[in-house]
């Protein structure tokens, strides 16, 4: 797609896929898929455990199987995860020259794609999922996640396609890339409660001891639209937690039980 560096994706089908050649499986499409998997290609050289803990979670019965779709990042990371739509004002062109001024580095390779980002996803990648694998392909068994800027990506995909994507799973979000913009960007375009499930996390250590401000002031506009805590959106704080995907993949295991959790008979 235009504007877009080449990518790898990887598909992960859990062990019931083989099981039941009948069965159908929700989607999660998550971010940074080089953390996800296979601990050579991970960052840090430790993954999150998709595979580990889904299959543990779903054996045991307290999640619905799922199929992972891991889409690396590129060099244009930043790029390709800052939302653009918050910046679609005068407020929003100073706010990003001034995050481009205090973080030169975000911004070296200076293609700000996020749209065709998500439109790669929507128009490319889920129907070539949707055709080659048995899935549940509608609103409600499509999930999106994510960590850090990951997360916002995660988000902005909900917000931009909330006829695709049902649920959003988003760790240690890194707000400070929208700062101000939050608040006026999610009051107007975040959709109504009711049709979508939300999780929000952060830690206390490190990069993440800054994001409680900004989760407190998304939970209230959250409260503010109507989505009610426990049902349609979580946020979960971790003291002592830093930025890291040991930190997330030690908490991935709540993240999929909110939002694949087996609904209360």
């Amino acid at each position: 797609m235009e504007g877009l560096s080449p990518r790898d994706v990887w598909v992960w089908v859990p062990p019931q896929y083989h099981q039941d050649p009948n069965a159908r499986f929700p989607v999660i499409f998550m971010h940074d898929g080089q953390n996800l998997f296979i601990p050579e290609k991970a960052y840090t050289h430790v993954t999150w455990g998709v595979a580990e803990t889904i299959t543990k979670l779903s054996i045991w019965g307290f999640i619905r199987s799922a199929i992972v779709v891991g889409i690396d990042n590129t060099q244009n990371r930043f790029g390709d995860y800052l939302p653009r739509r918050p910046f679609e004002t005068t407020e929003g062109e100073a706010h990003l020259e001034r995050i481009r001024q205090e973080a030169p580095e975000d911004f070296e390779h200076g293609h700000f794609v996020a749209d065709q980002y998500v439109h790669l996803i929507v128009d490319t990648i889920k129907p070539r999922i949707d055709q080659d694998f048995r899935t549940l392909p509608d609103r409600e068994n499509t999930f999106v996640m994510g960590s850090s800027m990951g997360g916002l990506i995660s988000l902005y995909a909900l917000i931009e396609y909330p006829h695709i994507f049902g649920n959003a799973g988003c760790l240690s979000t890194h707000w400070p890339a929208l700062g101000k913009l939050t608040d006026p960007y999610l009051q107007t375009y975040l959709p109504g409660a009711g049709k979508h499930r939300l999780y929000f996390d952060h830690g206390t250590g490190g990069l993440d001891a800054i994001y409680q401000q900004f989760q407190q002031e998304v939970d209230r506009i959250l409260r503010d639209k109507g989505y009610v805590y426990g049902k349609d959106w979580v946020t979960r704080m971790f003291p002592g937690a830093i930025h890291h995907e040991q930190a997330w993949r030690d908490r991935l295991h709540i993240v999929l039980r909110f939002l694949l959790g087996h609904p209360p008979k």
